[in-house]
């Protein structure tokens, strides 16, 4: 099984983010992951536009899926802030993940959002505390 195999049968079981909203995990690494989210009417506010908790959402699996991944430690997100940049233009959101810092009890992720028209959507910073599995 590969690492890409590997990680999506182990969140499949985190049913919010791949059930409810429909968040794909398109690649992983040792401190890094990729997710995709296709949209549809679902994800839309009142207003039309997409909610700003889809771009959180995806946000917060894609750190869950980077600091999880072939790990002896479970992680869970402390402190996540987010910065709102540009309205989604396209139909695809694209979250990718960079490890900044993983210390002996706390990890540290910056976070982009994108759409397939290249906008950049939003920029978030994670912090998680490492527990023992």
């Amino acid at each position: 099984m590969t690492d890409l195999e590997s990680a999506r049968k182990f969140f499949s079981k985190d049913l919010y983010a791949t059930e409810a909203t429909g968040i794909q995990i398109d690649a992983v690494a040792d401190g890094y992951a990729k997710c995709s989210l296709k949209l549809d009417n679902r994800h839309k506010n009142a207003m039309g536009h997409t909610m700003g908790g889809v771009m959180f959402t995806l946000a917060d699996f894609v750190f869950a899926v980077a600091t999880n991944f072939k790990k002896d430690v479970f992680t869970v997100s402390t402190v996540g802030n987010i910065c709102y940049y540009n309205p989604v233009k396209g139909d695809i959101l694209y979250g990718e993940s960079r490890l900044i810092k993983d210390g002996r009890s706390t990890v540290f992720y910056e976070i982009e959002i994108t759409d397939n028209k290249g906008t950049l959507i939003a920029g978030i910073t994670m912090t998680g505390s490492h527990l023992k599995r």
